[in-house]
């Protein structure tokens, strides 16, 4: 698989930097539950983390081509994209960067078998319910993170919630 060297570690020294991620869902005999790929333990930011797979958008690169490639490029596994749901932003302070984070949802486009993992990517992934977010996203993060509340806003629009803003 060909990576595209900017990634959450290259410098980028007061940069914006545009992100796309996937909360891909799938429903397990009745029961929804996302996609959440650990991060290897070799990463400098947020190692042995779960979190929303995607990836960063290149200069001229539109949105959703972007999130399919970097989904294909991690893995192997294409992707129907959905409507974009969240926006969030953070400093990453390995790569000296202001983040712009996107969330759509989506759904692996061939059902959930025969997916890839990239070793200096990710070391394994789980599918989680609703109900085991806290649990997993309490490892090496805050309370408050801003993915946590994107993955529950995900699940509360799933199950046809209105939220207020």
């Amino acid at each position: 698989m060909n990576k595209v060297s900017h990634d959450s570690e290259t410098p980028a020294q007061g940069q914006q930097v545009i992100t796309v991620c996937a909360f891909i869902h799938h429903n397990f005999d009745g029961t929804e539950k996302v996609f959440l790929p650990k991060r290897a333990a070799t990463k400098k930011f947020l190692p042995n983390v779960y979190n929303v797979p995607g990836g960063h958008v290149d200069y001229g690169d539109d949105l959703v081509n972007a999130l399919k490639r970097e989904i294909r490029e991690e893995f192997g596994k294409d992707i129907i994209v959905g409507d974009p749901f969240a926006a969030f932003t953070y400093i990453n302070e390995v790569k000296g960067s202001h983040s712009v984070e996107i969330v759509y949802f989506a759904q692996f486009a061939n059902g959930i078998e025969g997916i890839e993992l990239v070793p200096e990517d990710h070391s394994t992934y789980s599918w989680i319910a609703e109900n085991e977010l806290e649990a997993m996203y309490s490892v090496g993060r805050e309370a408050s993170d801003p993915e946590l509340i994107v993955m529950q806003k995900g699940f509360a629009l799933l199950q046809g919630q209105q939220l207020e803003f």
